[in-house]
């Protein structure tokens, strides 16, 4: 269940997704929460120059291995703007994180990029239960989805023939 406190880190992804966006990149952004309700660590995606590897997701994981114990990991909570992808979820599982909240769902980009006429991409979209066995997921939040989508659209939109 998503909680008032659990709306903030994700108002949070939302502002990282837009700076993603300001910079050329494609919308996503995300946290690392400890267990005291620190943020750890926050990014967005830097994928403008080609590495479509550079996932904020991706880099939580790889900086929660080098500066996280295996129990701060396990208690920690990644908050971010989108459902993870089977990359960013395997890479996830790998470091041993914990709880994952997300704002929007892989089936709603999906459903974004249709209704945009958006390649649909290499990765098919699968969603983190698809991926990960065991893990606490809490998402989508309805109340967030517009402004995502509308941050998906923009991006898009300078992408696509329409």
């Amino acid at each position: 269940m998503i909680t008032e406190k659990d709306r903030k880190y994700l108002r949070k992804c939302v502002a990282l997704a837009a700076a993603a966006l300001e910079k050329g990149n494609s919308p996503f952004g995300s946290i690392l929460v400890s267990k005291d309700g620190e943020v750890l660590f926050e990014d967005h995606n830097r994928d403008a120059g080609g590495d479509n590897t550079r996932h904020p997701e991706f880099e939580i994981a790889k900086w929660a291995i080098a500066n996280l114990t295996e129990d701060e990991r396990k208690e920690s909570v990644v908050y971010t703007s989108g459902e993870h992808c089977s990359m960013c979820a395997s890479a996830h599982g790998l470091a041993g994180l914990g709880r994952i909240v997300y704002a929007t769902s892989s089936e709603q980009l999906q459903e974004w990029k249709e209704e945009l006429g958006a390649e649909r991409g290499m990765l098919k979209g699968l969603a983190v239960t698809e991926v990960l066995r065991d893990i606490q997921l809490d998402g989508p939040e309805p109340e967030l989805a517009e402004a995502i989508k509308a941050l998906h659209y923009e991006y898009h939109r300078g992408r696509t023939k329409l």
